[in-house]
């Protein structure tokens, strides 16, 4: 459409330019004593209009003859700005590469290039920036080659270019570099302070997320180490099952960390109810309470989750969940009792389940009935220390009631497993 109207339009000046030119007697006479010239309007007009585009390329011509000496300076910074980019690729290819030596030469050279840019006053838009990148580039390929005061050097004048506005990102970058050099050099606090000056939007960003996981994991900051485990769970940083091993076992080293039952209940209280859920935790947790002699009833109350489950645990997990139960059986009220019996009735084959019925029977004086389910159990259980268990509680029971034939060889049985 628009090639059509400009069509139209050429057609219109050719059609008044025709009717102008073709009708024309016009004429124009020159006196110049003693002569007389006389030209047709037409030709006039047509020699006025070949002057002014003379004249116009010759003053274009003039104009970039005088302009010569400017556009050959354009030209040399130009010439200059192309290889400091080109050090600069060619730094980030060789540090890709494992050239650290080049990587870091070829650093040196784009500043240097830039630095002769500015002493020509040809100031870059993001000439902050680049030196800042430069810098990292050779600090990074300093730290490779162990060359920590070069490294120390150049980061530190890379953080001296970045403050400005546009080199914001730079400078968080250099930042989050410097934290993980400092745990490559074993230095988790060095790792932690370089963390603490990003801003609070960069320092919840996945990257910086994952050095303060490995620098709290580093200095035994167990309680950070799982916050940040739990921020970068939420982000998706991790696989979910990852995720939960690495939640798991944060939790299960801070549970470790606790020397006292308050210390304990301190911590379990501070994990997410989720977390509580876990079977794995629970029962960790709840033998971790026996053994710093804490109340039996608080550690049942904790398993009771895992206990909801354990129809749906694996065979070793069941056998941590019956041997932390077994350590509390002496105060075991009438509602886990119940719980106990019910388990049995709905699985009466489970090994597992009748050697904590039989437990559950010995603590409450039942010998009968504890007699009869350990002797099921002990034929089937397959995990060697509830084996053995199975026949010393045989053992004894057999001594209890004065069979010594059978108590010695429970005994023999329970010592061979």
């Amino acid at each position: 459409m628009r090639a059509a109207l400009w069509l139209l339009a050429l057609f219109a000046v050719a059609v008044a330019i025709a009717l102008f030119a073709g009708n024309n007697q016009g004429t124009v006479t020159l006196f110049w004593p003693p002569y007389r010239v006389d030209l047709s309007l037409n030709l006039v007009v047509l020699l006025l209009v070949l002057a002014f585009a003379f004249l116009h390329a010759a003053f274009r011509a003039l104009a970039a003859l005088f302009d010569l000496p400017r556009q050959a300076l354009r030209w040399r910074a130009q010439q200059k700005e192309r290889a400091m980019h080109a050090s600069l690729l060619d730094a980030i290819s060789h540090l890709l590469a494992g050239r650290f030596i080049r990587a870091r030469k070829a650093a040196e050279l784009s500043l240097a290039q830039e630095k002769s840019l500015s002493a020509a006053e040809q100031k870059l838009a993001n000439a902050a920036q680049i030196r800042a990148i430069a810098h990292l580039l050779a600090a990074e390929s300093a730290q490779a080659l162990q060359d920590r005061a070069a490294r120390d050097e150049h980061l530190q004048q890379a953080l001296a270019q970045a403050p400005v506005r546009e080199a914001q990102e730079t400078r968080e970058g250099a930042l989050m570099r410097a934290a993980r050099w400092a745990l490559q050099d074993r230095d988790p606090e060095g790792a932690m302070t370089w963390l603490r000056g990003l801003s609070q939007g960069a320092a919840r960003r996945t990257l910086a997320l994952r050095i303060r996981l490995k620098a709290a994991r580093l200095s035994r900051h167990t309680g950070e180490a799982l916050e940040t485990a739990r921020l970068l769970a939420k982000h998706r940083a991790f696989s979910p099952d990852a995720a939960h091993s690495i939640v798991r076992g944060l939790a299960v080293d801070l549970l470790n960390d606790a020397h006292d039952v308050p210390q304990l209940q301190r911590a379990w209280e501070s994990l997410e109810p989720a977390e509580r859920l876990m079977p794995e935790l629970a029962i960790h947790a709840a033998q971790r309470l026996a053994a710093l002699g804490g109340d039996p009833h608080l550690a049942r109350e904790w398993l009771l989750p895992a206990w909801e489950q354990q129809a749906q645990l694996d065979e070793a997990l069941k056998v941590k969940l019956v041997n932390a139960l077994e350590e509390g059986l002496e105060t075991i009220d009438a509602a886990w009792l119940a719980r106990i019996e019910a388990a049995h009735r709905e699985n009466p084959r489970d090994a597992t389940l009748q050697y904590l019925a039989a437990v559950a029977c010995v603590k409450r004086q039942l010998w009968g009935k504890a007699q009869q389910l350990m002797s099921q159990a002990a034929i089937s259980l397959r995990d060697p220390v509830l084996h053995r268990n199975a026949w010393r509680v045989l053992a004894l029971l057999a001594e209890e009631r004065g069979d010594q034939p059978a108590a010695e060889q429970a005994w023999k049985r329970a010592a061979s497993v």
